[in-house]
């Protein structure tokens, strides 16, 4: 991403609640989103799952580049994430909360500088930080013997 770039997308309804999402000026093939029942069909995943989903990857994608700039050879990193939903004081369905689990390929002794990597990845990841004013992402790391490394 570019300083002051812009990100463009479009989207046409398809259906009750579907749409067709158009990501623009990229090689990306559109994306079929609609609502659960009773609204939707659930032909595709919905806003919700398309938030939890760029929460959990942008995490990912930050830690495995914050490992390979410490020269780790991360492997293949396998992320959970859950999103907790609640009305709010109106009523209204929100998501106050998330919880997002990273499994590391290797135990924790297996990478260099880790704990460097860890106190830093997650301010590196632009949409966490972007949605944290409103939503609380908690965050945690864990080796491939399931020994948590880092809880945020």
């Amino acid at each position: 991403m570019s300083e002051g770039s812009q990100i463009d997308i479009t989207l046409e309804q398809t259906g009750d609640y579907e749409f067709r999402i158009r990501f623009e000026g990229s090689a990306v093939d559109d994306l079929i989103t609609d609502e659960p029942p009773p609204l939707g069909h659930d032909n595709g995943p919905n806003p919700s799952r398309l938030l939890l989903a760029a929460v959990a990857n942008c995490l990912s994608a930050s830690l495995l580049f914050a490992m390979r700039k410490f020269k780790n050879q991360p492997g293949a990193l396998r992320t959970t994430a859950i999103a907790h939903t609640e009305r709010d004081g109106d009523g209204r369905w929100r998501i106050p909360r998330a919880e997002v689990v990273l499994h590391l390929a290797e135990p924790a002794a297996q990478y260099q500088n880790l704990d460097r990597i860890l106190a830093q990845f997650e301010n590196f990841c632009v949409v966490t930080q972007s949605v944290r004013a409103g939503i609380a992402v908690a965050v945690r790391v864990c080796d491939a013997k399931g020994v948590t490394v880092h809880e945020a």
